[in-house]
């Protein structure tokens, strides 16, 4: 790559289609057929390659019918998520390129993914596969763009370094045409899980990796793409759109990152090339290496208030992955509906306040049912879909009264109040008004600060401007310390305050 001139020995695929410009010699430092491979597209001779298809594995690959503006960077961004590139010849007369990786294993896993999924440049299917060539010998003098854009890639790859002041070609990698994407979630107000990003990004192309993190008290993703263009046209569409209505709003930037390194499979990273890897237990997501590189970046989406990404149930998930199908429709909430199902209540115990106080910690609840016929069950009306997803996904399952609750969405549209002169025994209420919403207020910090029940509580409103933390023995005792001692007159026009806290003591 320092502009030394070798022996250029380019792999001859076989396949009879594949057609190369130069001249059969044989290499000194080998016992193969090789040939010289000009790089300038220069179609005046013919050379058909061998035609045995013996398949036998390379870490020199061959890929074909690429489209014809399709620039070196784009098929390198192809090579990188299964390891370091060490080279490329684009030939551009034929639409053909080669592209060699640092290990044979690496082109093998390349190869393997490529064939289940389908590689695309520039929404064109093309097609690898390995070349007969144990290695790609090129001469720079005439190839030297490629090395070029090579080079500004492994400078990334491996050092991060910004690429202002290098001399590369125009078609170098720069941040804009990474196959990475950073994305922070601003006004995280519900959960967004890796297989929501997942369902909204895919629509764009295949994705490769997905790293989440917290990072600053917001939550942020590393997202890879196959092919830089994917990225591109990612952004395009989704910067500035909300996941769902009035919150969760996407800011997309391309990261300095080339290639991300997921060691793990589970809910905060994933490597969609490699279902074999471990789940890892709960180890961060984030190789140190990246983590560092990725300090380096300048954020230009600085936006505070997200909150902690929130673990839910895989059922949820789905559910709100289908809900963030809906992306980029401005006024369409995830899931229309707003009333809950909930059954399995003590029946002796529950009343519509206890369930309002509950239910009030996940959404700002409009009106409570005890059915009269059936006391154990009750249906309770969020203010919109996304509150009553979020109220199920952490209530469902939980310890109320002695009793494990099971919440569901359920098929009424509004929860009916008694006719007037109906005494239903204070079985149903209608809280719209009531003054202990936590949510009426766009941009307040209690849409930070919605965690799933713990056995820890966040005390605030206390006098003298202090908060405290309650450690209870389980979670079913927080549960009913919250429903008792929310909106505890303390005196001094002091209202107590709970909520469940992400910490513990």
């Amino acid at each position: 790559m320092d502009g030394i001139v070798t022996d250029v020995a380019v792999g001859v695929k076989r396949g009879s289609d594949e057609l190369l410009s130069g001249s059969v010699l044989s290499s000194p430092n080998s016992n193969m057929t090789s040939m010289v491979v000009t790089a300038n597209g220069n179609d005046s001779k013919k050379f058909k390659g061998e035609d045995k298809m013996d398949g036998a594995p390379s870490r020199v690959l061959h890929i074909r019918k690429l489209p014809g503006e399709v620039t070196e960077t784009e098929v390198i961004a192809l090579g990188l998520p299964f390891g370091k590139v060490t080279n490329i010849l684009m030939l551009k007369g034929k639409n053909q390129a080669f592209l060699e990786l640092a290990t044979e294993e690496a082109a093998i896993t390349m190869v393997n993914y490529y064939s289940a999924v389908t590689p695309h440049l520039r929404n064109q299917p093309i097609y690898i596969q390995y070349s007969n060539h144990k290695e790609l010998k090129t001469d720079n003098t005439l190839n030297q763009r490629a090395q070029a854009v090579l080079q500004a890639v492994t400078a990334v790859q491996t050092a991060n370094t910004p690429l202002s002041g290098t001399t590369v070609s125009e078609s170098a990698v720069t941040p804009a045409q990474s196959p990475v994407l950073r994305i922070i979630i601003d006004n995280m107000y519900y959960p967004v899980t890796l297989d929501v990003l997942h369902q909204i990004f895919s629509k764009f192309g295949a994705v490769l990796k997905i790293i989440t993190f917290t990072k600053n008290n917001q939550f942020q993703a590393l997202l890879q793409y196959g092919d830089p263009v994917n990225a591109q046209q990612a952004k395009l569409a989704l910067d500035g759109q909300n996941i769902y209505n009035a919150c969760c709003t996407l800011r997309i930037d391309f990261s300095k990152l080339v290639n991300l390194n997921v060691k793990y499979n589970n809910d905060k990273s994933r490597d969609y090339t490699r279902p074999d890897l471990p789940s890892g237990d709960g180890q961060p997501a984030l190789d140190p290496a990246i983590a560092a590189a990725f300090a380096k970046e300048t954020s230009l989406l600085a936006v505070p208030g997200a909150l902690s990404p929130l673990a839910i149930p895989n059922a949820a998930a789905a559910a709100a992955a289908a809900a963030a199908g809906r992306v980029g429709m401005p006024g369409v909430s995830a899931g229309g509906n707003t009333v809950l199902l909930v059954s399995n209540l003590n029946e002796e115990m529950v009343t519509p306040q206890s369930l309002f106080t509950l239910f009030g910690v996940y959404g700002d609840v409009q009106r409570v049912k005890i059915l009269y016929n059936k006391k154990d069950s009750a249906l309770i009306q969020m203010a919109d879909g996304n509150q009553s997803q979020l109220a199920m996904n952490h209530l469902n399952g939980q310890k109320m009264y002695g009793k494990i609750i099971r919440v569901t969405l359920s098929k009424h549209q509004t929860v009916q109040l008694p006719r007037e002169g109906l005494d239903d025994q204070g079985l149903t209420k209608d809280f719209g008004n009531s003054p202990l919403h936590r949510f009426k207020k766009p941009g307040s910090k209690n849409f930070q600060n919605i965690f799933p029940p713990s056995a820890t509580l966040h005390l605030s409103n206390i006098p003298d401007h202090k908060m405290a933390l309650l450690q209870m023995a389980t979670v079913e005792e927080a549960i009913q310390a919250l429903i008792d001692l929310h909106n505890y007159n303390l005196g001094e026009n002091h209202h107590l305050r709970v909520s469940f806290s992400k910490s513990t003591i």
